[in-house]
Formats: structure tokens, C-alpha cells, sequence
């Protein structure tokens, strides 16, 4: 088995600032990454969970802030991330208040994103679940 590596490019360097800053919440470096048409699809095997779509910058950080609002600054780990000039893919874990009584957990998340030539996040598909303890 190969050692995880994290590959050096575009695309990564922004998906990674951009997890960086919304899961330390850091609202203006999480929005100044977002093409103003961003779309996004986020979906998930949790029951509870609904798949969700929404177009927008503004729409984007109204749903994405009061989620991230629940991740433990700092507990961020990047597992893999592969990408080329405007293609990443990224898996990450992280620990978020979303347990039993709000308690924290750990969500597994995958992304793919599709940058723009602004260097702007215009696609985002997140994929979750939570890990058993």
C-alpha cells in the first residue's frame, strides 16, 4: 500500500484553503473563494440527511455557516487530495457537534470541486458521513 499524499496543484490549493477557512470560520476567506454562481450538491447515507442543492455565494454561505458553526476549529485532517489546474478531489474528517445531545463526532467528508478562471470555487459535490465511535 502506497503512503497518503496530498498532490501540489491549483485546484487543491484552493479546495484546501477553502476547507481550511470555513471549518476554522473564517466567513470572509470561506466566501472569497466562491465563484458568485457557485453551485453545490450535498448529499449523504445519514437517514436524517436530505440531499440539498443550491446556486449562489450568498445562498452557499447562509446553509455553510451555521453547519460549520458546529466544527471544532482545528480538528481538520486532510487524508488525500488529487487534482489538476481546475479539478480537486479531497477527503477529509473533522469534529463536528452533530451527536446525540450535540455531542462531537467525527464527519467523514469527500469534495469534489471544479474551479473557474478566476480561481473561484464554481462547482462543489460534498459527500458525509459520520464515523462510528
Amino acid at each position: 500500500m502506497e503512503n497518503v499524499k496530498i498532490q501540489d496543484s491549483p485546484a487543491v490549493t484552493i479546495a484546501i484553503a477553502h476547507i481550511v477557512a470555513w471549518s476554522n470560520h473564517d466567513w470572509v476567506k470561506t466566501k472569497e473563494l466562491l465563484a458568485p454562481s457557485v453551485h453545490a450538491v450535498v448529499a449523504s447515507t445519514v437517514p436524517k440527511f436530505v440531499t440539498a442543492e443550491f446556486t449562489g455565494a450568498d445562498r452557499y454561505m447562509e446553509l455553510k455557516v451555521p453547519a460549520a458553526q458546529l466544527i471544532e476549529p482545528g480538528s481538520l485532517h486532510v487524508l488525500s487530495c488529487v487534482g489538476d489546474e481546475t479539478n480537486a478531489l479531497t477527503l477529509v474528517t473533522f469534529k463536528i457537534a452533530m451527536g446525540p445531545g450535540g455531542t462531537m463526532v467525527t464527519m467523514a467528508r469527500s469534495c469534489l470541486y471544479l474551479i473557474d478562471e478566476n480561481q473561484k470555487i464554481q462547482e462543489e459535490r460534498d459527500q458525509f458521513f459520520f464515523l462510528s465511535q
